[in-house]
């Protein structure tokens, strides 16, 4: 495909960047973006699905399918380092323009429905200090979190290395209210309360299979950003530093996340956890040292939020730079300003970003709702990502001599990747797989823009019409079950 003149620069594509992002710098974007508001709601979020018993086997398949996953991103980014991007370039280069596209397309849309989430939240948890913005979508919350969400963009647009050092900063510093937390409550921890109902058996939450389907979705939304080293790989000073970013990122929000979830049922019984409210983990700490841990708490989730936000708005621009820097989505958004930020992009991201927050007055639970749309989005690129990997594995590419090193290693993890993806999209359910449908679907009209820009005479494959196909048919069914009130778009 040719490449477009449009873009005033562009980042180096393989070796080495002088200047560009260090490990400690990628590292922190991927526990920054990691970290944000799930985790500390994850003891609410996993208690109303599901019982000691499954989510300790829910953890057991996320672990699994995770770590896969990002061991495909490393291996991905030491044998294909001259794919930018690697959430859309390997989705390209495994299986065309198109859907390269749509795993661009699909993962911004969740990263900026994500951040709506993150601001929602955010006012939210201060609402429990200041009354008037009590559930994060008040009037007057909405108002302040416009004017936080437009303040970070001025940080960003500024360039990517100085918002890039401000995550790295809130990073460190939401991290220390995750380790104190994880410490008290291994002091207080009751294992009587932790084994009560392990199974959920006097319970409304259904078998151990549903279960354990129904929190596969909440632990996809706290582990979103396992890619965010690979997303900046034109900007990172090492490409072998991507992956190492990746590995050691997961493994150190997975030690977290399954800390922070378990230990929270040996607190609180079950029941009671899954009747808290946003930030739960505030309440949990409250019930071992008092009022001080949940004022603890809320502090943290503001620092986690604020860097979270800035690290996804960071990783949305980027997503939708690359692309329109080669010709993929149209060269409006592959342009640089003359920081080396991708401008247009960002005011198309956060233009976005207002819309759907002020339409969040007209609804409730916002935050789940933000969160189960953004997991659900994602869905995608990840399954096309472990695909690709999975391609280059069984046709030996880049397997040949010196290198020819842990091709059955890199196979296996490649089908694990793969099955665990499919699982994803089971256990997302029919309702969010429509409603992934009807946002990928207006997609194609950004494509075709693409397409004639670049002058191409075929503007899809007939495979690629078959996928538009589907999308037109799982949008046509949402919108009539939207209609019908048995489908919700915001909660």
């Amino acid at each position: 495909m040719p490449m477009s003149t449009t873009t005033e620069s562009k980042a180096p594509t393989a070796g080495t960047a002088p200047g560009g992002l260090s490990l400690p710098a990628l590292l922190a974007l991927v526990i920054g973006s990691m970290i944000g508001g799930g985790i500390f709601s994850l003891p609410q979020n996993i208690a109303s699905a599901a019982a000691a018993g499954p989510v300790i086997i829910g953890w057991t398949i996320t672990g699994i399918g995770m770590i896969s996953l990002a061991f495909v991103y490393q291996f991905l980014a030491n044998r294909k380092p001259e794919l930018d991007n690697g959430i859309y370039a390997y989705a390209r280069a495994g299986f065309g323009s198109y859907i390269g596209f749509n795993s661009a397309w699909g993962y911004w849309l969740s990263a900026l429905i994500g951040n709506v989430g993150y601001l929602v939240l955010l006012f939210s948890t201060i609402g429990k200090f200041v009354p008037a913005f009590e559930g994060g979508n008040t009037p007057i919350a909405i108002l302040c979190a416009s004017v936080l969400l437009w303040l970070t963009h001025l940080l960003v647009i500024k360039g990517v290395q100085t918002a890039a050092f401000v995550n790295t900063v809130t990073t460190i510093a939401k991290i220390v209210p995750l380790i104190v937390f994880i410490v008290i409550c291994a002091v207080g921890f009751k294992y009587d309360l932790f084994s009560f109902d392990f199974w959920g058996e006097n319970s409304d939450l259904g078998s151990v299979l549903a279960q354990t389907k129904n929190m596969m979705l909440v632990t996809v939304w706290v582990f979103i950003g396992i890619e965010g080293a690979s997303i900046y790989s034109q900007r990172a000073r090492k490409r072998s530093d991507v992956g190492k970013a990746t590995i050691i990122g997961f493994l150190a929000v997975l030690a977290m996340l399954v800390a922070v979830n378990l230990l929270s049922m040996g607190i609180m019984q079950r029941a009671e956890l899954a009747g808290l409210g946003d930030a739960s983990m505030g309440d949990v700490l409250a019930a071992v040292v008092g009022p001080w841990g949940s004022v603890f708490i809320s502090v943290g989730v503001i620092i986690s939020l604020l860097g979270a936000l800035l690290a996804w708005i960071l990783l949305c621009g980027e997503t939708m730079q690359v692309p329109g820097s080669d010709g993929t989505m149209p060269a409006f958004f592959g342009k640089l300003n003359k920081h080396h930020a991708p401008a247009n992009a960002l005011w198309v991201t956060n233009g976005l970003c207002q819309a759907i927050l002020i339409l969040t007055f007209f609804s409730e639970d916002v935050y789940l709702a933000m969160a189960t749309l953004a997991a659900a989005l994602i869905l995608l690129p990840y399954l096309l990502s472990a695909g690709y990997a999975l391609e280059v594995t069984v046709t030996g590419d880049t397997y040949t001599g010196a290198h020819r090193k842990g091709r059955v290693r890199d196979l296996i993890l490649s089908i694990i990747a793969v099955v665990y993806g499919i699982w994803l999209l089971v256990a997302a359910g029919l309702g969010s797989l429509l409603l992934s449908a009807l946002i990928y679907l207006p997609g194609v009209i950004v494509y075709i823009w693409a397409k004639r820009e670049q002058h191409a005479k075929k503007l899809f494959t007939w495979w690629e019409l078959l996928v538009v196909a589907v999308f037109a048919i799982g949008a046509v069914i949402a919108i009539v079950r939207l209609a019908n009130g048995s489908l919700s778009l915001l909660g």
